[in-house]
């Protein structure tokens, strides 16, 4: 039996891909959650030695009984939940914000926001009656919460909640062994970040082309987190792009 219990959710690409292919590695027994059950097993078929250490659960992270059946899956498979990395999140087209639909709106923040809340909210009830108790749980956040780009209301908006509930979650399991940290992604080169070669709209107006980092470095980062003691805990790391604009003006 593996030493530690893993969810990941949008474990079907990018960033989500990658982690969970590391915890595997590092000895997690890693449910791969998401909406597209193929692409979960894409990440299945790329987890070589480590398969047996791997569970697909489709699910919606936008539906409560949906991750209500992915919780009830890990808990009785084993018992215990030691980590849980809220990944999964989407954006919306790059339009002005007089033209963005409310419904566009709603589909990045039950994604980015709710669903992060209700995973967030099961693993709270398992991490706090489990024997040893506690937990820890990874938030997918932005440097967007703070800097964003233009047109990019709902991502940012999200991204910024996320941060809030980073905190409250955090001080609120303290008294019961849960730590809860954040990642602050910059320009991980995924399916998302295809278009920064091609160039990116700048708040001046101006379309820049922007460098990106292998999305391993954030795997790796997401593992060294959830290796920590639950003692210590990473509040906040940003992992970015070092040319990026992002840092001072230009």
């Amino acid at each position: 039996m593996p030493e530690k219990v893993a969810i990941v959710t949008g474990a079907g690409s990018g960033i989500g891909r990658a982690s969970a292919l590391a915890l595997l590695e590092a000895g997690f027994h890693v449910f791969l959650a998401g909406r597209r059950a193929e692409a979960l097993q894409e990440t299945l078929s790329r987890a070589g030695q480590f398969k047996d250490q791997a569970t697909c659960v489709t699910t919606d992270v936008t539906n409560e009984k949906s991750v209500q059946a992915l919780f009830e899956v890990v808990e009785k498979s084993f018992g215990r939940l030691d980590l849980l990395f809220n990944n999964a999140g989407r954006g919306t087209p790059a339009v002005p914000l007089e033209e963005l639909s409310l419904e566009d709106w709603k589909s990045v923040v039950d994604v980015n926001l709710t669903g992060t809340f209700l995973c967030t909210r099961e693993a709270f009830r398992i991490m706090k009656m489990q024997t040893p108790r506690g937990g820890r749980i990874i938030n997918n956040g932005s440097i967007s919460a703070t800097t964003p780009r233009p047109n990019s209301a709902p991502y940012t908006a999200t991204k910024h909640a996320i941060t809030g509930l980073t905190k409250s979650s955090n001080l609120d399991g303290r008294q019961f062994d849960i730590a809860v940290g954040q990642i602050d992604i910059g320009n991980a080169a995924t399916d998302m970040t295809e278009r920064m070669s091609q160039g990116v709209l700048q708040a001046n107006g101006s379309i820049v082309s922007e460098p990106t980092i292998n999305v391993q470095h954030i795997a790796d980062a997401v593992v060294y987190m959830a290796s920590l003691p639950l003692g210590a805990n990473v509040q906040t790391m940003t992992v970015m792009a070092t040319g990026m604009p992002f840092i001072g003006r230009g």
